[in-house]
């Protein structure tokens, strides 16, 4: 099933797997206007559901912050840059960006793209008895 996952064959959102090689990762935030927040779901549902099956999409995870409906999280893995560039010049990435850039008042954003040389499985669960 791994095999899949990198092929871009991804099922439903929790069928990600971040122990999977990845190359680049990106996470971001937004906060958007709470009059704009349906206009931002509505753009970036179609994206998150395209990038998702690209080949070369390790996990692609947007997600509503628990405590604040109006801020946003994005975290991005691809197996490589030359994935992750496919993702930034395909139709569904930049139909979703026009439509946020144009449509969506952010009142604050952060993005930060990571250049991974080397990862570790993150498991704290050892540490409670």
């Amino acid at each position: 099933m791994a095999n899949n996952h990198q092929n871009g064959a991804h099922g439903t959102s929790n069928s990600h797997d971040k122990t999977l090689p990845t190359k680049v990762t990106v996470s971001a935030y937004y906060r958007v206007h709470p009059e704009d927040r349906q206009t931002f779901i509505d753009a970036v549902i179609p994206e998150m559901t395209a990038a998702a099956k690209m080949e070369g999409c390790v996990y692609y995870a947007f997600a509503q912050d628990l405590t604040d409906p109006d801020t946003f999280h994005l975290l991005e893995g691809w197996a490589d840059k030359a994935a992750y560039e496919r993702h930034e010049q395909a139709d569904t990435f930049l139909t979703a960006l026009s439509t946020v850039v144009k449509q969506v008042r952010i009142i604050d954003r952060q993005g930060i793209r990571y250049d991974i040389a080397k990862q570790h499985i993150d498991d704290p669960r050892g540490k409670v008895a």
